[in-house]
């Protein structure tokens, strides 16, 4: 009989109860109290940005961010295949249509693919980019920043500003990924765009429970998502309301639990880096397996650990791989199916998609808790040995 080892669960070890206390002490649970605007200081501080704005979830995030960005219905807008699907359908909820992108080495958007769609299948008219296939307005990109590594979007951001096309980051993966290289060197992943998002969703390296958050250095898009994420109510007491908005604020209590988080991230990011080596020093000495490689253009979270398997030389596949662990109390998954193949986007338009299905198919995510024991990491290796 084996203790379970979790994929990827959250820590509690700062001051989580100490602050949730105080909270339920002096009743400010819901979405006004001091932890939501102290949580949205923080973030802004540790970012780098000048407003951070906080939100229910990621994808509610992701969803006023392209909102903010210009995105109407009928629109197009670049994102990768391979990615958690919140992005996607965050275009899909404004009724526009998503332009699946193929993957690079690091599991994010192919840069050079999709420079090279947007020259030679886009014409720039108007003050517009448009898509010659469909006919529609090209208003967006979403670079994932996927697993925590950095998207290498120094080449892509001329091009899209040339274009008239808004750079909105899913920086949900990678809350303490910075680069270090190029002319955005310094930069937190999210606050290179015109707007990015983070998630603290309860597999994060930090975590609310729930919960994201806007970035951004512009004056209006801060306000105007504030409001928006509060119903757009222009009077708060006569509840009078000049737009559609929506119930998207982060609460008290949450906020609360991410202030305490954010207390401890900087040493929970030295033991996502510490683990991480552990794993790759035992991993890739096994014939047929590699733990993939982060870009060395940014210092990288390293939230989610990618094994990379070669069947023909280990001689098993990801499915077999995930039953031998799953038989030994090891909780792994694979990579997100690929969105151009899921039901509600089979007809959505995909250029040149290859990578992206490979590393779908020879990819398996391990155990990547920041709690995660030295010697859990070893029985992990030692299973892979043993097979």
């Amino acid at each position: 009989m084996f203790d379970f080892i979790p994929l990827s669960v959250p820590s509690i070890q700062g001051n989580e109860w100490k602050y949730v206390k105080e909270c339920l002490d002096k009743e400010w649970v819901s979405s006004a109290g001091s932890y939501v605007d102290e949580f949205e200081r923080r973030i802004a501080d540790f970012t780098g940005v000048r407003y951070a704005i906080a939100c229910v979830n990621g994808t509610a995030a992701l969803h006023v961010a392209l909102k903010l960005a210009g995105v109407r219905s009928g629109d197009a807008v670049i994102v990768p295949t391979l990615t958690f699907i919140a992005p996607v359908n965050a275009i899909r909820y404004l009724n526009a249509d998503p332009v699946f992108m193929d993957s690079d080495d690091f599991y994010n958007i192919d840069i050079e693919k999709t420079l090279e769609f947007i020259r030679s299948q886009t014409v720039y008219k108007n003050g517009a980019t448009f898509h010659t296939t469909t006919g529609k307005k090209v208003s967006a990109i979403v670079p994932v920043h996927v697993f925590g590594n950095a998207v290498d979007l120094d080449s892509l951001l001329d091009v899209c500003k040339e274009r008239n096309i808004v750079v909105v980051e899913d920086a949900t993966e990678s809350m303490g990924t910075i680069y270090k290289m190029g002319r955005v060197a310094g930069k937190h992943a999210g606050t290179i765009g015109k707007l990015g998002c983070l998630s603290f969703n309860g597999n994060k390296i930090i975590t609310t429970g729930g919960g994201g958050m806007i970035l951004t250095d512009d004056t209006d898009y801060a306000e105007k998502a504030k409001y928006i994420t509060t119903q757009a109510k222009n009077d708060n007491i006569r509840y009078v309301h000049n737009e559609i908005g929506y119930n998207f604020r982060l609460t008290n209590v949450q906020a609360a639990i991410g202030v305490a988080q954010l207390e401890n991230l900087n040493r929970y990011l030295g033991i996502k880096k510490k683990n991480y080596l552990q794993y790759k020093q035992g991993i890739d000495r096994i014939p047929g397996l590699h733990l993939a490689d982060t870009p060395d253009y940014a210092e990288n979270n390293l939230w989610m650990y990618a094994l990379q398997i070669n069947k023909a030389v280990y001689g098993i596949d990801r499915e077999q791989l995930m039953r031998l662990f799953d038989q030994q109390e090891i909780q792994t998954r694979p990579v997100w199916h690929l969105n151009h193949r899921q039901k509600p986007y089979r007809d959505c338009y995909g250029y040149q998609i290859k990578k992206a299905a490979f590393l779908h198919e020879t990819t398996l995510n391990i155990p990547c808790s920041t709690g995660l024991k030295s010697e859990e990491i070893e029985r992990i290796i030692s299973c892979l040995e043993k097979r």
